[in-house]
This record gives structure tokens, sequence and C-alpha cells, in this order.
């Protein structure tokens, strides 16, 4: 007889059901977890507002990709892996042999564009055997399921920060405090920047922001961030920028906060057919460098980790509420209004 769970299922754009549906069956190579928690993410949000091309291509469809739990059951040819065990996952891995995986772009690999794994927001949850091996890693006790549970989100911002390049003594701009953005002030101090200016609409997030290490925050409805940014660097505009909302205009609007040589880190992702505009002069004889930066590779899922571990990000900054999954409507509303940080999910 078929094992019954409850469930968020994602129908269409503002459409999430809490419902009964089946456990999912594993195979060979595969785990199957039991959430201990699961966490609210932007991604979810921006699902939620407005669809997403890789992450729902078919519905109804699980929902949720940050976790952590409880192994409850291990397929056939599963190494280093048993029952009870507490751990954590991500929601997709390399292939490790294409074009791209064998040089160190695993997180541009054609597989896991293809196959990322969604069922968080749920009692129990199916891990491929590409993440049991890639990016499934133990914890220890000491370690709550809520903390870590930041894994994923934590190691794509890692990857940010990797390729921000901030040296000592840089001034950093991050517009955008969600979680990605607190996340992003902390790992910004911890690698050297003296100053960090952050923009953000919500006053709670500016509040949240200043105790994760940001020493100016900005309200853009009240003064433009672009002069204030100029203002702080005595004209020249920041080192580096990094664009942690997914707006075209906030794109553009990062382009124009950064030094001639500075660096713009787009990371937040922008609707599909969307576009924006640089000045090719600026571009060219500003000698500009603009990256867009995309998930994350397992080693930053394993350096994520061992900083959730150490204590060097404070999981209480990053998440604001917890509630029962019956309230998954109510959480990704609150989050995309600013009223919460993440909000940990208890199946």
């Amino acid at each position: 007889m078929t094992r019954k769970m409850q469930a968020a299922m994602y129908y269409d754009i503002g459409d999430v059901r809490y419902e009964e549906t089946d456990v999912p069956e594993i195979g060979p190579g595969e785990l199957l977890i039991k959430i201990g928690t699961a966490l609210t993410c932007g991604t979810d949000v921006k699902t939620y507002k407005r669809g997403h091309p890789l992450l729902m291509k078919h519905t109804p469809a699980l929902f949720g990709h940050e976790y952590a739990g409880t192994i409850e059951a291990v397929g056939d040819s599963v190494k280093n892996f048993k029952v009870g065990m507490r751990v954590v996952a991500t929601n997709s891995a390399p292939c490790g042999n294409c074009y791209f995986c064998k040089r160190d772009m695993p997180n541009l690999c054609a597989k896991l564009k293809d196959s990322f794994v969604n069922g968080a927001f749920a009692e129990f949850i199916r891990v491929p055997e590409s993440v049991v091996q890639w990016n499934t890693h133990p914890i220890p006790d000491s370690l709550s399921f809520r903390d870590a549970a930041l894994t994923e989100p934590l190691a794509c911002v890692v990857h940010g920060i990797e390729e921000s390049n901030i040296k000592l003594g840089d001034t950093v701009v991050v517009i955008g405090a969600g979680p990605i953005g607190q996340m992003m002030i902390m790992l910004a101090k911890k690698n050297g920047a003296s100053t960090v200016i952050v923009s953000d609409l919500a006053p709670l997030r500016r509040k949240i922001a200043e105790k994760a290490g940001a020493d100016i925050t900005i309200d853009p409805t009240k003064e433009d961030p672009v002069e204030r940014v100029k203002e702080e660097t005595s004209g020249r505009g920041a080192d580096v920028v990094i664009e942690a909302v997914g707006l075209p205009q906030l794109w553009e609007q990062a382009v124009t906060m950064a030094r001639d040589a500075g660096t713009t880190v787009l990371f937040g992702g922008a609707a599909a057919g969307t576009k924006f505009e640089v000045d090719t002069v600026r571009f060219h004889y500003g000698q500009l460098t603009l990256k867009g930066v995309f998930h994350l590779k397992p080693r930053h899922v394993e350096q994520a980790l061992q900083l959730i571990i150490a204590g060097d990000v404070d999981p209480d900054l990053l998440i604001s509420h917890k509630m029962p999954l019956k309230d998954i409507n109510k959480a990704l509303e609150m989050m995309s209004k600013g009223e919460s940080m993440k909000v940990a999910i208890l199946p």
C-alpha cells in the first residue's frame, strides 16, 4: 500500500495547495529524507509570484528546496549513508563529466539545470543519486535542522562572494537586503570589506542589515542610492556592487554605482525575457567588469556548511519566523512583502 504524506503542491502562479500526496519512492543510489525543517527562499517567492522556467516545468509539482532532515530509507548501492543519519542536501548536482564540469564550472552543467529537485515543503523528500553523490552531507548533532537548512542558499552566496573578488579595504554595495543580501553582507565583511552599503525598500530588512554588519543603509524611496554611494566614495563609486534582487532596472543601477575598473556582480535572477542596458562608453573606457553568477559548485556547499558550523553566519538574523507546513502560502506572502526574512517550515 502506498504511503501518504502532507505536502505543499505548486499548481500555478499564486496557487500552492496544502494536500495529501504519495510519499516518494526511491530507487538505487537514492535517499528518502524525513524533513526536519525546510526554509522559504527568495526563489520560492519568485516562483510563487511569476513562475519559474527551470524549477516548474510540469505541474502540479512538489515545492521547496532548502531543507535538512533524517534519512528514512536508503536505496541499493548507497555508500556512506544509513537510516537515522542527520543530513543536509542541496536541490541539484552536476554530472561531473561534461564540458563545463571538466572546466570547474559544474554550476553550468546541463544535467544540473534539467534536474532541479523540489519537494522540501513536505514530510518526506526523495534525493536523487547525483545529489547523494555530490551534494549531501552529514550534519553534527550540535547543529539544528533549521540552521543546517541554510547550507544551499549560503553556498550560492559563497559562490557570489568568490566571484566578486573583494579585497581588503574595499567598499561594497549590496542592493537588496533579503536573506541572500544579508549573507552577502556577512561574507563581504569576512572577506575584508571595510565599508558595506546596503539599499533596500523594507525597514525590517534595513534594520537587520545593520545587525549583519552593514555600515550604511539606504532607503531608496527617500534618497537616490547612486548619489549616496558616490557621496560615500568621494565620487568614485564602489569597488564592488552586488545586485541581489533580480530586477533589470536594479542591474542597471548596480553598474552605475561601480567605480571605474570596479566589479558588478549580477546575482539576482531576473524574469525570463527581460533585458537591461549598459552605456558602452562607460563600460569600455571605464574598464568595467560585469559578472552574472548562477547557483553553486559542490565545493561551495562544503564551505557553506563549515561556515554555519563555525558560527560565521548568524541564522537568527536570516530566519525570522517559523510556521507549520499548512501555512506555506502565508509564509510566502509575508516574505514577498518584506515582512519577514526566511520562514522555517515545520512539516
